[in-house]
């Protein structure tokens, strides 16, 4: 069994040919998909700015074996974004991801001082 990775994926994408119904759907839920729902997530949180309704980012949590690297977590969320997307009928176009290994981020904490 090869070891596991936390991958913490922001998809990143352009809405494209919205219907009428799906873009009066988007701006109606905005609120819900402001900044305060941004979290990472098996299943993917939305967020996206309803004025210009233009671009929109999806957060997910992909576990994955850390032999296959950032790249395949990518491409897994990616994915994950086109389904959702999709099943949601929403036009999109350009997605890109930015992936972080958690297992893997160096933190950098503050060291006390002496006063």
């Amino acid at each position: 069994m090869s070891e596991q990775h936390t991958y913490r994926v922001i998809v990143r994408g352009t809405w494209d040919g919205l219907t009428d119904e799906a873009r009066e759907k988007l701006l109606a839920e905005a609120a819900e998909h402001g900044l305060t729902s941004m979290r990472f997530t098996e299943e993917g949180s939305l967020s996206y700015e309803p004025r210009p309704l233009k671009h929109f980012s999806l957060r997910y949590e992909v576990v994955s074996d850390a032999a296959d690297g950032e790249e395949m977590a990518g491409a897994l969320a990616e994915d994950r974004a086109e389904r959702t997307l999709r099943e949601l009928g929403y036009g999109f176009r350009d997605l890109r991801s930015t992936v972080t290994d958690l297992d893997t981020m160096k933190v950098n904490r503050k060291s006390a001082s002496p006063r």
